[in-house]
Protein backbone atom coordinates (compact mmCIF):
# COMPACT_ATOMS: atom_id res chain seq x y z
CA UNK A 1 0.00 0.00 0.00
CA UNK A 2 1.08 3.38 -0.99
CA UNK A 3 0.97 6.00 1.57
CA UNK A 4 1.66 10.39 1.08
CA UNK A 5 2.87 11.78 4.50
CA UNK A 6 2.66 15.47 4.55
CA UNK A 7 5.13 17.37 6.58
CA UNK A 8 7.28 14.96 6.99
CA UNK A 9 10.21 16.98 8.28
CA UNK A 10 7.78 17.84 11.00
CA UNK A 11 7.83 16.28 14.46
CA UNK A 12 4.58 14.34 13.79
CA UNK A 13 5.21 13.14 10.12
CA UNK A 14 9.10 12.28 10.72
CA UNK A 15 7.87 9.85 13.28
CA UNK A 16 4.94 8.52 10.90
CA UNK A 17 7.16 7.90 8.69
CA UNK A 18 8.97 5.75 11.40
CA UNK A 19 6.21 3.62 11.19
CA UNK A 20 4.53 3.06 8.50
CA UNK A 21 7.62 1.79 6.94
CA UNK A 22 8.22 -0.18 9.31
CA UNK A 23 4.90 -1.39 8.76
CA UNK A 24 6.00 -2.71 5.42
CA UNK A 25 4.39 0.67 3.54
CA UNK A 26 5.70 2.59 0.31
CA UNK A 27 5.87 6.35 1.41
CA UNK A 28 6.43 9.48 0.34
CA UNK A 29 7.06 11.92 1.88
CA UNK A 30 6.29 15.58 1.26
CA UNK A 31 7.48 19.19 3.41
CA UNK A 32 8.08 22.80 2.16
CA UNK A 33 10.90 22.88 4.78
CA UNK A 34 9.50 26.48 5.93
CA UNK A 35 11.10 29.18 8.27
CA UNK A 36 8.42 29.17 11.11
CA UNK A 37 11.44 27.50 13.10
CA UNK A 38 14.82 26.20 13.53
CA UNK A 39 15.38 25.00 9.61
CA UNK A 40 18.68 22.61 10.84
CA UNK A 41 16.11 20.75 12.85
CA UNK A 42 13.80 20.17 9.94
CA UNK A 43 16.72 19.01 7.93
CA UNK A 44 18.06 16.75 10.71
CA UNK A 45 15.05 15.00 10.78
CA UNK A 46 15.42 13.93 7.18
CA UNK A 47 18.75 13.00 7.75
CA UNK A 48 17.87 11.04 10.47
CA UNK A 49 15.11 9.04 7.82
CA UNK A 50 18.23 8.76 5.18
CA UNK A 51 17.35 12.00 3.23
CA UNK A 52 20.72 13.39 3.44
CA UNK A 53 21.70 14.57 0.33
CA UNK A 54 20.84 18.07 -1.43
CA UNK A 55 16.88 19.10 -1.43
CA UNK A 56 15.70 20.88 -3.82
CA UNK A 57 12.06 22.13 -4.92
CA UNK A 58 10.32 19.79 -6.61
CA UNK A 59 12.36 16.65 -6.71
CA UNK A 60 12.10 13.39 -5.49
CA UNK A 61 15.00 11.90 -3.27
CA UNK A 62 15.04 8.24 -2.15
CA UNK A 63 16.27 7.52 1.26
CA UNK A 64 19.34 5.61 2.10
CA UNK A 65 17.98 4.35 4.62
CA UNK A 66 14.68 2.86 3.93
CA UNK A 67 14.67 1.40 0.22
CA UNK A 68 10.66 2.21 0.47
CA UNK A 69 10.76 5.80 1.40
CA UNK A 70 11.32 8.72 -0.80
CA UNK A 71 10.69 12.44 -0.37
CA UNK A 72 9.81 15.74 -2.07
CA UNK A 73 9.86 19.15 -1.25
CA UNK A 74 6.88 20.60 -2.30
CA UNK A 75 4.65 23.16 -0.94
CA UNK A 76 1.28 22.26 -0.41
CA UNK A 77 0.37 25.49 -1.97
CA UNK A 78 1.78 24.68 -5.04
CA UNK A 79 -1.83 23.14 -6.54
CA UNK A 80 0.00 22.17 -9.86
CA UNK A 81 2.83 20.42 -8.19
CA UNK A 82 0.68 18.59 -5.20
CA UNK A 83 -1.73 17.44 -8.94
CA UNK A 84 0.86 15.96 -11.09
CA UNK A 85 2.36 14.21 -7.54
CA UNK A 86 -1.17 12.64 -6.84
CA UNK A 87 -1.49 11.43 -10.78
CA UNK A 88 1.97 10.38 -10.75
CA UNK A 89 1.97 8.33 -7.69
CA UNK A 90 -1.77 6.77 -7.14
CA UNK A 91 -1.69 6.65 -3.11
CA UNK A 92 -4.05 4.44 -1.28
CA UNK A 93 -3.88 6.63 2.10
CA UNK A 94 -2.93 10.33 2.69
CA UNK A 95 -2.07 11.37 6.05
CA UNK A 96 -1.99 15.11 6.07
CA UNK A 97 0.12 16.43 8.70
CA UNK A 98 1.47 19.46 7.04
CA UNK A 99 0.35 22.86 8.48
CA UNK A 100 1.33 26.40 9.74
CA UNK A 101 1.78 25.62 13.52
CA UNK A 102 1.45 27.48 16.48
CA UNK A 103 -1.11 29.55 18.21
CA UNK A 104 0.41 32.25 19.51
CA UNK A 105 2.26 32.85 16.00
CA UNK A 106 -1.25 33.11 14.16
CA UNK A 107 -2.24 36.38 15.81
CA UNK A 108 1.35 38.01 14.25
CA UNK A 109 0.49 36.22 10.68
CA UNK A 110 -2.52 35.81 10.13
CA UNK A 111 -2.09 35.19 6.17
CA UNK A 112 0.29 32.11 7.03
CA UNK A 113 -2.60 30.43 8.45
CA UNK A 114 -4.99 30.96 5.72
CA UNK A 115 -2.90 29.85 2.90
CA UNK A 116 -1.37 27.10 4.47
CA UNK A 117 -4.11 25.28 6.60
CA UNK A 118 -7.10 26.29 4.23
CA UNK A 119 -6.05 26.44 0.64
CA UNK A 120 -2.93 24.17 1.49
CA UNK A 121 -5.78 21.79 3.15
CA UNK A 122 -8.12 22.15 0.54
CA UNK A 123 -5.59 20.92 -2.63
CA UNK A 124 -4.46 18.30 -0.42
CA UNK A 125 -8.49 16.83 -0.16
CA UNK A 126 -9.30 17.43 -3.56
CA UNK A 127 -6.49 16.04 -4.64
CA UNK A 128 -7.29 12.71 -2.74
CA UNK A 129 -11.05 13.48 -4.95
CA UNK A 130 -9.82 13.81 -8.02
CA UNK A 131 -7.67 11.03 -7.93
CA UNK A 132 -9.93 8.45 -5.38
CA UNK A 133 -7.73 8.12 -2.78
CA UNK A 134 -9.57 5.76 -0.22
CA UNK A 135 -8.13 7.52 3.18
CA UNK A 136 -7.39 10.76 4.30
CA UNK A 137 -6.58 10.96 7.82
CA UNK A 138 -5.73 14.62 9.16
CA UNK A 139 -4.38 16.87 12.17
CA UNK A 140 -6.98 18.80 13.29
CA UNK A 141 -6.54 20.36 17.03
CA UNK A 142 -7.23 20.49 21.08
CA UNK A 143 -7.48 23.97 19.92
CA UNK A 144 -10.81 23.93 18.09
CA UNK A 145 -12.24 23.55 22.01
CA UNK A 146 -11.06 26.82 22.61
CA UNK A 147 -12.61 28.16 26.10
CA UNK A 148 -15.14 25.27 26.41
CA UNK A 149 -16.48 25.27 29.97
CA UNK A 150 -16.85 21.27 30.19
CA UNK A 151 -13.26 19.73 32.17
CA UNK A 152 -12.97 16.69 29.94
CA UNK A 153 -13.18 17.91 26.04
CA UNK A 154 -15.75 15.11 23.99
CA UNK A 155 -15.46 15.15 20.50
CA UNK A 156 -19.25 15.58 20.74
CA UNK A 157 -18.89 18.76 22.45
CA UNK A 158 -19.94 21.91 20.39
CA UNK A 159 -16.98 23.52 19.09
CA UNK A 160 -18.27 27.08 18.06
CA UNK A 161 -15.39 29.40 19.70
CA UNK A 162 -11.79 29.42 18.72
CA UNK A 163 -9.84 31.70 20.46
CA UNK A 164 -6.90 31.92 17.98
CA UNK A 165 -6.86 32.00 14.34
CA UNK A 166 -4.97 28.98 13.88
CA UNK A 167 -8.15 26.99 15.99
CA UNK A 168 -10.23 28.49 13.45
CA UNK A 169 -8.39 27.15 10.53
CA UNK A 170 -8.31 23.48 12.26
CA UNK A 171 -12.24 23.78 12.68
CA UNK A 172 -12.61 24.82 9.22
CA UNK A 173 -10.80 21.75 8.34
CA UNK A 174 -13.00 19.79 9.86
CA UNK A 175 -15.83 21.41 8.27
CA UNK A 176 -14.34 20.66 4.46
CA UNK A 177 -13.78 17.09 5.43
CA UNK A 178 -17.15 17.02 6.45
CA UNK A 179 -18.35 18.01 3.02
CA UNK A 180 -16.14 15.78 0.89
CA UNK A 181 -16.88 12.90 2.80
CA UNK A 182 -20.92 13.91 2.09
CA UNK A 183 -20.41 14.63 -1.52
CA UNK A 184 -17.76 12.08 -2.84
CA UNK A 185 -18.13 9.49 0.07
CA UNK A 186 -14.37 10.10 0.83
CA UNK A 187 -13.33 8.41 4.55
CA UNK A 188 -11.80 11.27 6.41
CA UNK A 189 -10.55 10.78 9.67
CA UNK A 190 -9.61 14.00 11.71
CA UNK A 191 -7.27 13.71 14.91
CA UNK A 192 -7.75 16.85 17.51
CA UNK A 193 -4.10 16.22 18.58
CA UNK A 194 -3.63 17.39 22.52
CA UNK A 195 0.34 18.78 23.54
CA UNK A 196 2.30 15.86 21.56
CA UNK A 197 5.98 16.47 23.04
CA UNK A 198 8.89 13.78 23.02
CA UNK A 199 12.52 14.01 21.00
CA UNK A 200 13.07 15.63 17.93
CA UNK A 201 10.06 17.94 18.97
CA UNK A 202 8.98 21.70 18.19
CA UNK A 203 11.50 23.92 19.75
CA UNK A 204 7.98 26.72 20.11
CA UNK A 205 7.07 24.02 22.25
CA UNK A 206 6.74 24.27 26.25
CA UNK A 207 9.45 21.40 27.09
CA UNK A 208 11.98 23.05 24.72
CA UNK A 209 11.50 26.51 25.93
CA UNK A 210 11.46 25.45 29.70
CA UNK A 211 14.35 22.96 29.27
CA UNK A 212 16.25 25.59 27.47
CA UNK A 213 15.58 28.13 29.96
CA UNK A 214 16.53 25.82 33.22
CA UNK A 215 19.47 24.63 31.48
CA UNK A 216 20.42 28.25 30.55
CA UNK A 217 19.79 29.84 33.88
CA UNK A 218 17.10 32.01 32.02
CA UNK A 219 13.42 33.33 33.64
CA UNK A 220 11.53 30.84 32.80
CA UNK A 221 8.36 32.17 31.91
CA UNK A 222 5.04 30.36 33.66
CA UNK A 223 1.79 32.15 32.21
CA UNK A 224 -1.58 32.36 33.95
CA UNK A 225 0.72 31.92 37.28
CA UNK A 226 1.03 28.35 36.82
CA UNK A 227 -2.65 27.98 37.17
CA UNK A 228 -2.72 25.50 33.75
CA UNK A 229 -3.36 22.04 33.04
CA UNK A 230 -2.05 20.43 29.89
CA UNK A 231 -2.63 16.67 28.64
CA UNK A 232 0.74 16.29 27.61
CA UNK A 233 0.82 13.14 25.05
CA UNK A 234 4.21 11.17 24.28
CA UNK A 235 4.49 11.28 20.34
CA UNK A 236 5.15 7.66 20.19
CA UNK A 237 1.64 6.86 21.83
CA UNK A 238 0.17 9.15 19.20
CA UNK A 239 1.64 7.45 16.23
CA UNK A 240 0.42 4.44 17.91
CA UNK A 241 -3.54 5.54 17.76
CA UNK A 242 -2.57 7.38 14.25
CA UNK A 243 -1.70 4.02 12.53
CA UNK A 244 -4.15 2.14 14.24
CA UNK A 245 -7.00 4.32 12.56
CA UNK A 246 -5.08 3.74 9.24
CA UNK A 247 -5.57 0.54 9.16
CA UNK A 248 -9.11 0.35 10.39
CA UNK A 249 -12.39 0.81 8.22
CA UNK A 250 -15.14 2.99 9.06
CA UNK A 251 -18.98 2.03 8.26
CA UNK A 252 -19.35 6.32 8.67
CA UNK A 253 -17.03 7.94 6.06
CA UNK A 254 -16.46 10.91 8.38
CA UNK A 255 -15.12 10.38 11.68
CA UNK A 256 -13.13 12.71 14.43
CA UNK A 257 -11.06 11.53 17.49
CA UNK A 258 -9.51 13.27 19.95
CA UNK A 259 -5.65 11.61 20.68
CA UNK A 260 -4.22 12.33 23.63
CA UNK A 261 -3.31 11.20 26.92
CA UNK A 262 -6.61 11.47 28.72
CA UNK A 263 -4.41 12.67 32.16
CA UNK A 264 -3.50 16.46 32.20
CA UNK A 265 -0.93 17.23 34.10
CA UNK A 266 -0.47 20.64 36.05
CA UNK A 267 2.38 22.94 34.57
CA UNK A 268 3.78 23.05 37.74
CA UNK A 269 4.27 19.64 37.80
CA UNK A 270 5.45 19.20 34.41
CA UNK A 271 8.27 22.14 34.86
CA UNK A 272 9.29 20.23 38.07
CA UNK A 273 9.74 16.81 36.42
CA UNK A 274 11.96 18.89 33.83
CA UNK A 275 13.60 20.51 36.91
CA UNK A 276 13.99 16.65 38.35
CA UNK A 277 15.59 15.46 35.02
CA UNK A 278 17.90 17.77 34.36
CA UNK A 279 18.96 18.11 37.85
CA UNK A 280 18.60 21.86 38.15
CA UNK A 281 15.82 24.10 38.94
CA UNK A 282 14.09 26.72 37.12
CA UNK A 283 13.71 30.38 38.06
CA UNK A 284 10.46 30.98 37.35
CA UNK A 285 8.47 34.37 36.64
CA UNK A 286 4.65 34.34 37.11
CA UNK A 287 3.19 36.15 34.17
CA UNK A 288 -0.54 36.54 33.39
CA UNK A 289 -2.21 34.99 30.60
CA UNK A 290 -1.42 34.95 27.04
CA UNK A 291 -3.81 36.13 24.15
CA UNK A 292 -5.56 32.66 22.21
CA UNK A 293 -4.27 30.41 25.06
CA UNK A 294 -6.64 28.58 27.14
CA UNK A 295 -6.69 27.71 30.67
CA UNK A 296 -6.77 23.71 30.77
CA UNK A 297 -7.02 20.79 28.11
CA UNK A 298 -8.41 16.98 28.96
CA UNK A 299 -8.86 14.65 26.46
CA UNK A 300 -11.98 12.39 26.15
CA UNK A 301 -10.52 9.46 24.35
CA UNK A 302 -13.20 6.98 24.86
CA UNK A 303 -13.81 7.33 21.18
CA UNK A 304 -10.69 6.25 20.18
CA UNK A 305 -10.40 3.56 22.93
CA UNK A 306 -13.55 1.90 21.56
CA UNK A 307 -12.10 1.79 17.93
CA UNK A 308 -8.96 0.86 17.83
CA UNK A 309 -8.20 -0.30 21.67
CA UNK A 310 -5.42 3.28 21.97
CA UNK A 311 -3.90 2.88 25.47
CA UNK A 312 -1.22 5.40 25.88
CA UNK A 313 1.36 3.98 27.95
CA UNK A 314 4.03 6.86 28.72
CA UNK A 315 3.72 8.49 31.75
CA UNK A 316 5.14 12.46 31.72
CA UNK A 317 8.50 11.41 33.82
CA UNK A 318 9.15 8.92 31.17
CA UNK A 319 8.13 10.82 28.44
CA UNK A 320 10.50 14.20 30.03
CA UNK A 321 13.65 11.75 30.72
CA UNK A 322 13.45 10.58 27.00
CA UNK A 323 13.21 13.56 26.07
CA UNK A 324 15.86 15.39 28.19
CA UNK A 325 18.35 12.48 27.23
CA UNK A 326 17.69 13.32 23.27
CA UNK A 327 17.60 17.10 24.18
CA UNK A 328 21.53 17.01 25.65
CA UNK A 329 22.40 14.65 23.39
CA UNK A 330 21.16 16.61 20.10
CA UNK A 331 22.43 20.04 21.61
CA UNK A 332 25.50 18.71 22.66
CA UNK A 333 24.90 19.18 26.35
Amino acid sequence: MKVLITGTAGFIGFYAVKKFITEGYDVVGLDNINNYYDIKLKYDRLNESGIATEVRDNITLKSTKWEKYRFIKLDILDELGTDDLFKRERFDLVVHLAAQAGVRYSIENPKSYIASNISGFHNILDACRKYSVNKFIYASSSSVYGMSKNPILSVTDEVVSPVSLYAATKKSNELMAHVYSHLYNISTIGLRFFTVYGPWGRPDMAPFLFADSIIKGKKLKVFNHGDMQRDFTYIEDIIEGLFALAKTHFTDPYNIFNIGNSKPVKLLDFIQSLENSLGKKADKEFLEMQPGDVKATWADIKELVFAVGYSPNTNIDQGVDKFITWYRNYYMI
